[in-house]
């Protein structure tokens, strides 16, 4: 007496499959609606550099003016929907390299920030530091801001000095670059 499940070794897997389960099409949908809604978050000129299709284009615009949140959800679905029908893979890539720059660029700020911050402090050792960085720095410029933004704290008056010398740090670091 033989039974359907003795027949299983005949069936092959390929026959078997009938593409992506619901869960797996509902996956990719919920990440092309992350992809658009990063994309929003994009400025103007970042967004013209993926060179997105014109439909796909009108829709951020579009979605950029609602107000509605309803709306606004209904209209990221769209972008969604959109993005579904060109090659999302190659604009990933872009957008992260978009991000990997705001990341680099906001740690760059962050570690000026507190070089500064710590030259002020009269940190002896943050001095080195940005001279071993820099070796074309101007000492007698650099400890003249300095000087010029400890007396500006002292006195409790806003920070023209110290964003002088934050200015200065900036400059280095581009042209070290």
């Amino acid at each position: 007496m033989t039974t359907d499940f003795d027949n299983k070794d005949t069936i092959k897997d390929d026959e078997l499959y009938d593409g992506p389960s619901k869960s797996q099409v509902k996956r990719e949908c919920n990440h092309l609606i992350t992809l658009g809604e990063q994309m929003l978050k994009l400025k103007a000129v970042e967004l013209q550099s993926l060179d997105l299709p014109d439909e796909i284009e009108s829709a951020i615009s579009t979605a950029l003016k609602i107000k509605s949140r309803s709306g606004l959800k209904r209209q990221r679905q769209y972008i969604g929907k959109l993005l579904r029908s060109i090659d999302s893979e190659a604009i990933e890539k872009q957008i992260k390299k978009i991000q990997h720059r705001h990341d680099t660029n906001t740690a760059q700020f962050k570690r000026l920030e507190k070089w500064r911050d710590s030259l002020i402090d009269n940190n002896k050792e943050t001095l080195n530091e940005v001279i071993a960085r820099f070796p074309e720095v101007d000492r007698q410029q650099i400890n003249q801001l300095i000087r010029a933004a400890q007396q500006e704290h002292k006195q409790q008056k806003p920070p023209a000095a110290s964003r002088k010398l934050f200015k200065y740090l900036r400059e280095l670091e581009d042209n070290n670059v």
